[in-house]
């Protein structure tokens, strides 16, 4: 018998419409895979463009590319081509110089965002962006903001730009081809992609900054800058066209929830396995944990590219649990594994609000409704 009824689809579908009928996102797609099925496949709203959203407009997806490449690595960690706790420095010598601090930064401390580099002048220069040699260069050049190991410190870009190179120089690839090849394609993830390559037409939903005027409360620090300069900026097609494992990838919320699908049943779906059961296991419990995140200056917890659950009031819902893993992106987007009751989950939008509380709430509110609707 389904987990999820005909009547218990048209309460989530409810759900999902209210936060497009009170205004909370131009557009949005909700997708909810049970048992390695696909069960809510939701699409409503406009894509900015002078269309509508539909189940197959593709979206950029921010911070949500970062376990994409991360189970790259996996993989290679999996092949035996590197392990965990080899230094950087072993796969990517000009990395860091020899004995010093930067050179004790290891994988697992990269996958952990406990590497202790979380930004660098690259951050803030995105003409940059779309060149991989200022990239490699960059992170070459970026010196430890705390020790090694010790203080988990949101990697924004950093995350993607070293996982990115590791992948390259271990597998002989470019890290959007590696993860093209040996996961997209693998889990028919045929809309999703690292970057729009030279031959794509940018098709991407176009972004909204929601200003103040448009929530309920002062928003107070926010991003620190307007949401919709946020948005001109991610609107840009050369940042489209650009390879960011950590920000820019491009896809819809089908394929988000059948990449966790897969996670969340022991990294095997449809009969094709990403990942043993052993490194599903070890890359998603909790490897780093604070009460302040260097980054972020809130509790977080991170497994190896993922985030786990368990925090109060956090995106994967109300009272969530530490065997949930996924990730956020900028506005509200999020997606999810539940290891336990073997449910993928992802949620996207093309609003961007300027305080993260905002982008929790709602997508708490619809990870809420999914679990207590598989709970009746």
């Amino acid at each position: 018998m389904p987990r999820l009824s005909s009547a218990d689809r048209d309460r989530l579908r409810a759900a999902f419409d209210r936060q497009l009928d009170v205004g909370l996102h131009d557009g949005a797609q909700l997708a909810v895979y049970v048992d390695g099925e696909l069960a809510v496949d939701f699409a409503g709203g406009t894509d900015g463009r002078g269309g509508e959203t539909t189940a197959d407009t593709r979206h950029l997806v921010f911070s949500c590319t970062k376990p994409y490449a991360g189970v790259g690595l996996h993989q290679l960690v999996e092949a035996g081509e590197l392990a965990y706790d080899d230094p950087v420095v072993d796969h990517w010598p000009d990395f860091a110089d020899e004995g010093s601090e930067k050179a004790e930064i290891t994988v697992r401390q990269v996958l952990s965002h406990t590497a202790g580099i979380p930004a660098s002048d690259l951050d803030t220069q995105p003409e940059l962006w779309g060149d991989w040699d200022a990239v490699v260069e960059a992170m070459e050049a970026v010196e430890p903001q705390f020790p090694p190991g010790e203080q988990p410190a949101y990697h924004t870009f950093n995350y993607g730009w070293l996982v990115g190179e590791l992948i390259r120089r271990v597998s002989g690839q470019p890290v959007e081809e590696y993860v093209a090849e040996h996961v997209f394609d693998p889990l028919g993830m045929d809309r999703t992609s690292i970057g729009l390559r030279a031959d794509e037409e940018d098709d991407v939903a176009a972004l909204s900054g929601f200003e103040v005027f448009d929530r309920c409360r002062d928003p107070g620090e926010g991003l620190g800058i307007p949401a919709s300069e946020s948005a001109a900026a991610f609107n840009d097609e050369a940042v489209h066209r650009a390879v960011m494992p950590a920000a820019n990838g491009i896809g819809t919320a089908r394929d988000m929830a059948r990449f966790y699908a897969c996670v969340a049943n022991g990294g095997e779906l449809d009969g094709t396995r990403l990942l043993s059961e052993e490194t599903v296991e070890e890359a998603t419990r909790t490897h780093a944990e604070t009460d302040s995140d260097g980054t972020l200056s809130r509790p977080a917890r991170y497994a190896l590219g993922f985030w786990t659950g368990g925090l109060a009031n956090d995106m994967f819902g109300s009272v969530s649990h530490e065997r949930m893993v996924g990730h956020a992106g900028l506005g509200s987007i999020f997606g999810w594994a539940d290891l336990d009751a073997n449910v993928g989950f992802a949620y996207v939008t093309n609003g961007i609000r300027e305080e993260s509380w905002e982008h929790a709430a709602r997508v708490a509110e619809l990870s809420d409704a999914v679990r207590l609707l598989l709970r009746r």
